[in-house]
C-alpha cells in the first residue's frame, strides 16, 4: 500500500500543477465584450435577476412518475432546488422552444450548486459563468443596435432577454444564422456555439445527478459523487476537451466532497429521501436538455467548432 501511495503520489502532483497552470491562465482571458466582476467575493453583479415568490414552508412539485415530492427550502445556503424547478419550468415555451432569461437563471443556481462543492470545482463553474454573461452581453449588444446605440463596453441596463433576437433559443438560432456570425469551420464568438458548451455542460450535471439518485450495486456499494462526476464527464464533455485538460478533470473528481454533503444540498439527510427529489430535477433537466438538443440538431450545430 505505501508503494501503491509512493508511486500515485508524483501523478497527483502533477496533475494538480496542471490544474493550477490552467486556472491561472483562464484568469487573464475573458469572452469579447466580458465586463469585469463586482461585488464582494469577486462575484459578478446580476443586472437580470427576476423577483420570483419564496415559498413559506414547502414547494411541491409533481413526480414525472406520477407521484409527488416535496422540494424544501434550504436555510442558510445560495443554491435552493426549489428555484432551479421554477426557472427551469418558466424556460419551457408552449411551443417547444426555450426562453433564454428564465434558461439563464436556470443555470445560475446550477452555478451556485457547482461552486458550494469548493474551489477546484471552479474549474468548471468559471467557465460557465463566462458562457453566461457572454449570451446577455449578446443579448445586450443586439438590442442596442437595433436601437442605433453603438458601444464598444455598454453599460447594461436592468433588463432580460424577455423580447427580441435573444428571447429564446429559436431566435438566437435563426438571428445569427441570418446575420452570419455562426461560423460551421472555425470558432466565433456567437450565442450558438456558447449555447452549445451550457449544453453539454447541462448534459454533464444531468448524468452526475441520475448517478447520485440511483442506489447501491450488486455489493451493496455506492459509488462516490467523484466516481459519478468521471463517468458523466467522459460522455458528456471529455470527448470534447483536449488531453490537458481531460487530465486536471481528474484532480476536481478526487477533490469532491463526500455522497452525504450532495445530499444535504437537497436538504435531505438519507438517500432515501434523496431519490425522488433528485429525479425531480433529473426531469426538468432532461425536458430543457431535449429541448434544446431538437434545435441545435435540426440546424446541424451540435458539433460547432
Amino acid at each position: 500500500m505505501v508503494l501503491l501511495r509512493q508511486k500515485l503520489l508524483p501523478r497527483y502532483l502533477l496533475l494538480s500543477c496542471m490544474l493550477a497552470l490552467l486556472l491561472l491562465i483562464s484568469s487573464f482571458w475573458r469572452p469579447q465584450g466580458e465586463r469585469p466582476d463586482c461585488g464582494s467575493a469577486g462575484r459578478p453583479c446580476s443586472t437580470f435577476h427576476i423577483q420570483t415568490s419564496k415559498p413559506t414552508l414547502l414547494e411541491a412539485w409533481q413526480d414525472p412518475g406520477g407521484g409527488s415530492a416535496l422540494i424544501k427550502e434550504c436555510p442558510g445556503q445560495s443554491f435552493q432546488a426549489w428555484r432551479l424547478l421554477k426557472y427551469l419550468k418558466s424556460s419551457m415555451a408552449e411551443d417547444g422552444d426555450i426562453l433564454l432569461e428564465w434558461y439563464l437563471q436556470g443555470w445560475d443556481q446550477l452555478l451556485e450548486f457547482m461552486e458550494s462543492l469548493g474551489t477546484m470545482v471552479s474549474f468548471f463553474s468559471q467557465k460557465v459563468r463566462e458562457k453566461t454573461s457572454l449570451i446577455r452581453e449578446l443579448s445586450l449588444r443586439h438590442r442596442m443596435e437595433v436601437q442605433g446605440k453603438t458601444s464598444d463596453r455598454p453599460t447594461p441596463p436592468a433588463f432580460g432577454l424577455k423580447d427580441g433576437a435573444y428571447r429564446s433559443v429559436q431566435s438566437m438560432v435563426e438571428a445569427e444564422l441570418n446575420a452570419g456570425v455562426v461560423n460551421f469551420y472555425r470558432r466565433t464568438d456567437s450565442g450558438c456555439r456558447t449555447l452549445l458548451r451550457l449544453h453539454r455542460s447541462l448534459l454533464w450535471l444531468k448524468l452526475m445527478l441520475e448517478g447520485l439518485s440511483e442506489g447501491p450495486d450488486a455489493d451493496g456499494r455506492y459509488k462516490t459523487p467523484g466516481e459519478l462526476s468521471r463517468d458523466a464527464y467522459m460522455v458528456a464533455l471529455a470527448p470534447h476537451h483536449p488531453w490537458l485538460l481531460r487530465q486536471a478533470a481528474e484532480v476536481v473528481f478526487l477533490a469532491l466532497p463526500d455522497r452525504k454533503y450532495f445530499l444535504q444540498l437537497v436538504c435531505v439527510q438519507k438517500q432515501e429521501e434523496a431519490t425522488p427529489v433528485l429525479r425531480i430535477i433529473i426531469h426538468a433537466l432532461t425536458q430543457v436538455h431535449t429541448r434544446t438538443q431538437q434545435i441545435l440538431e435540426e440546424h446541424g450545430m451540435l458539433e460547432l467548432p
